[in-house]
């Protein structure tokens, strides 16, 4: 009964951004068709959460028929993403101009890392790339070692998929008033770029730095960052207010005067090193014991084997065990239109006839569709 029930979506099978985003608006209730390739090198995993919630048709993209196949489907979705390069739809023969002439209607969301156009276009390239040249990777990490890659959840995720949902639910919101589709052309390095919109006013206004861990928020100031504990194991203080910051000091038993002038970083560096001092003194589970709850701004840092067992992530139902296998729940949560985990991910060409019997195929049609090998 998500928001997005009734809403038909076709997926181009890719990798990353293109299968979290087809996550997203499945658990939000939408039908997402995942199109694989034929004889696609091994056949899926029913634990790769990141192609939970859709059913696959295995089609072959060099036969003539099966492009006609993915036509037929199109004529009937609100929806079509894809991530390969620019102009290899085109070059199938399923390009938005062909799609949207069939359906004007049709919302045609193009995932890539560089963009549909530039110098770089059609270059190979992954998420530390293309974070790397919209400004976010340079700006994590110390200031002695190479910048660190955050996972790939920058540019695939946050900068990628992300933007590309959001085209896609602003799209069809849009289509609502105007009756017509549209392209949406999301690029990581665009969609990097603008999470990182805060950090360039601050830079503006004198307030933020190019030099790495010398920033408020980036690990330099002592009161924002990570710290180990005396058992190996970390944990995260973000006390930026005044008011926290002084919570934080009462909590430690923190009496020295030098700690007192917050913002004053010629002394961050020593006060970080203090502080890293005290930490190791004792447990995680000590100093969760003394602050976690309390406004300090404080927070164990769990593995992901750890995460599903904390108590708020429990009692909030962040993690979900669904057939054997531990994943997130759908998220954002609605008051009425409750999203859900709609399957395990399917194998590849598990829901072929189904799919084209559903979508309006006789049973002659699906044959000659298997005698030509289409299918």
């Amino acid at each position: 009964m998500g928001p997005l029930k009734g809403i038909r979506i076709l997926e181009m099978a890719g990798i990353g951004p293109g299968p979290f985003c087809a996550m997203m608006l499945s658990d939000m209730g939408a039908e997402v068709i995942r199109i694989d390739r034929l004889n696609q090198k091994g056949s899926g995993h029913r634990a790769n959460v990141l192609n939970r919630g859709r059913r696959s048709i295995a089609l072959d993209l060099k036969n003539p028929a099966a492009i006609e196949t993915v036509l037929r489907l199109v004529d009937q979705a609100d929806v079509l993403i894809e991530g390969f390069r620019p102009g290899v739809m085109e070059r199938l023969g399923l390009g938005p101009d062909v799609c949207l002439q069939r359906n004007p209607k049709l919302v045609f969301g193009r995932m890539t890392g560089w963009g549909q156009s530039g110098p770089l276009s059609q270059a190979a390239g992954h998420d530390i790339n293309y974070i790397s040249i919209a400004g976010a990777l340079g700006a994590m990490g110390y200031a002695d070692r190479p910048p660190a890659p955050p996972l790939n959840l920058v540019g695939d995720f946050g900068g990628g998929a992300m933007y590309l949902l959001t085209g896609v639910l602003a799209a069809l919101l849009e289509r609502n008033s105007s009756g017509k589709g549209q392209v949406i052309d999301a690029a990581m390095t665009d969609g990097t770029a603008s999470l990182l919109s805060p950090f360039f006013g601050l830079m503006a206004m004198n307030m933020w730095t190019t030099d790495r861990h010398s920033n408020k928020l980036d690990g330099g100031a002592h009161y924002y960052g990570s710290y180990e504990c005396s058992d190996g194991k970390y944990i995260s203080i973000g006390s930026i207010e005044p008011q926290f910051y002084a919570l934080l000091l009462s909590k430690c038993e923190i009496t020295d005067e030098e700690f007192l002038p917050q913002q004053d970083q010629q002394s961050w560096p020593l006060l970080r090193e203090r502080l890293e001092q005290l930490f190791k003194t004792e447990s995680r589970e000590h100093w969760c014991q003394l602050m976690e709850g309390t406004d300090v701004c404080f927070a164990p840092i769990l593995d992901l084997a750890e995460a599903p067992n904390h108590p708020h992530n429990k009692a909030r139902g962040t993690y979900v065990d669904f057939e054997g296998v531990t994943q997130p729940a759908p998220a954002p949560r609605f008051s009425r239109t409750q999203s859900e985990i709609q399957s395990s991910a399917a194998m590849v060409g598990e829901h072929t006839e189904q799919i084209l019997a559903d979508w309006g195929y006789s049973e002659t049609e699906i044959e000659q569709l298997k005698t030509s090998k289409a299918i």
